[in-house]
């Protein structure tokens, strides 16, 4: 398995992320509070650089009986990437989007050695 250097710990604050060219591939390093978490940058929906898209917190929808919205508040302890090309979101922390568990992110492999981040393909 290739391991590529990701930068240091220090690097990325908080909310940050990195997309590293990895051989032919990309991935996108961030960084939630005190936890690294690396994706591929390939959206699950069609193959957009999910990893380039903008982070936000996760948009809560109260609904009526209806099913029409009422309000609409963040997650404050939930981050998001949405993808640049159709808008789909994906938790940072599971990669998974919150509609469909049918769509969810490639995993890759993230280690942390003296300071330095690598991400394994």
């Amino acid at each position: 398995m290739a391991e590529y250097m990701a930068g240091n710990v220090a690097d990325y604050a908080d909310g940050d992320r990195k997309v590293v060219v990895c051989g032919e591939f990309e991935v996108g390093v961030f960084r939630i509070g005190s936890e690294f978490y690396a994706w591929h940058n390939r959206c699950a929906h069609r193959a957009g650089p999910v990893c380039q898209g903008r982070i936000m917190k996760r948009v809560l929808e109260a609904t009526a009986d209806d099913m029409t919205v009422r309000t609409q508040s963040y997650d404050e302890a939930e981050s998001h990437i949405v993808c640049p090309w159709h808008g789909y979101e994906f938790s940072i922390k599971t990669g998974y989007h919150q509609g469909s568990s049918r769509f969810r992110l490639r995993k890759a492999e993230l280690a942390i050695r003296d300071g330095e981040i690598y991400v394994s393909l």
